[in-house]
């Protein structure tokens, strides 16, 4: 069990604040296939404070989904601490994210995200001010540094430690890595062993195995899964097994994969329209089809997909096609 502040988490593994992937939809699959723990999609503190209807669109949660976190960001301070404020009644999430590690340039090149690891101490009255707004546990994500000259997360963890953060997570890439190479498990490790709050280790884990190999190497008390899951909620319960001791099940069959995807465009639908679920669906139905023999051709078709009928009709074609 893990204790962010006094929010308790029942499992190890957690689902990344990713922009454009971790909606409500996603995160609702990947909590019935074994995710503890998720985020939402990074939101900005800003755009929550001029009251933007878009932005808080992204803060809805299931009334299943708890205990989650809302993930704001943002580099002024007051701004981020009425902006927590903003999140955590919208939401009702029981843990306030600060994204301080997101490498995407129109992000980290207003000072935002990843930038704010070039300015520690910016970063440290954020921290607070956030904690001051939030009203409930403030955790942080951020990378191994900006570049391979400016690798500073072991200061950095203990400077958010210090500013009051009740957790943290690492990804071990730095900002300008993005998301390219290998994750540096060392690093996180190094930051674990510096600090005395709970720290989730984040890169690399794509396989099953690969859940138990980063805790051991790294100590960390839990695991933020990102990439790894996308068209793969089972890549949790799969983990799950795992770091339990428990023999590894072997992926549901393909006709109930492709089931889980379109549940989770209806859902979708239902919090996000049709039409908007229906275009983000062209993504994210590929990713389910990844290392699939023969998909190529509905790939292709994805593309065209604009009416949840459209979908029904290939979900159909799939599982008498494809094996």
């Amino acid at each position: 069990m893990i204790k962010i502040g006094e929010v308790e988490l029942e499992g190890l593994l957690a689902l990344a604040p990713m922009a454009g992937v971790s909606d409500l939809a996603f995160r609702k699959v990947c909590r019935e296939n074994g995710a503890s723990y998720t985020c939402t999609e990074m939101v900005s503190a800003k755009a929550l404070v001029y009251k933007d209807v878009k932005t808080k669109g992204l803060l809805l949660l299931d009334e299943s989904e708890h205990p989650c976190a809302a993930q704001i960001f943002g580099s002024e301070p007051e701004v981020m601490e009425e902006g927590a404020g903003l999140a955590r009644e919208i939401s009702g999430a029981d843990v306030i994210d600060i994204n301080m590690g997101c490498p995407v340039g129109k992000v980290s090149g207003s000072g935002d995200g990843c930038a704010l690891m070039r300015e520690p101490e910016k970063a440290m009255k954020i921290i607070e001010a956030v904690r001051r707004g939030a009203k409930v546990p403030v955790t942080v994500k951020f990378r191994k540094g900006w570049d391979k000259g400016n690798v500073n997360a072991v200061e950095f963890g203990k400077m958010c430690e210090q500013a009051g953060a009740a957790a943290i997570c690492v990804h071990g890439r730095t900002k300008t890595q993005m998301y390219s190479g290998l994750a540096d498990w060392d690093i996180i490790r190094d930051v674990k062993k510096a600090v005395g709050i709970p720290v989730f280790a984040n890169g690399d884990v794509f396989e099953p195995e690969d859940a138990p190999r980063i805790l051991r190497y790294t100590g960390c008390d839990g695991i933020m899964i990102g990439r790894g899951a996308f068209g793969n909620p089972w890549l949790f319960s799969r983990a799950k097994a795992m770091l339990e001791g428990k023999d590894c099940p072997p992926l549901p069959p393909l006709s109930q994969r492709i089931d889980t995807a379109v549940y989770q465009f209806e859902q979708a639908a239902k919090f996000k329209g049709e039409k908007i679920a229906c275009l983000e669906a062209r993504r994210h139905f590929a990713w389910y089809l990844r290392g699939v023999a023969h998909s190529s051709y509905f790939r292709s078709q994805l593309v065209k997909v604009e009416t949840l009928d459209d979908i029904y009709r290939l979900a159909k074609q799939m599982k008498k096609e494809l094996r």
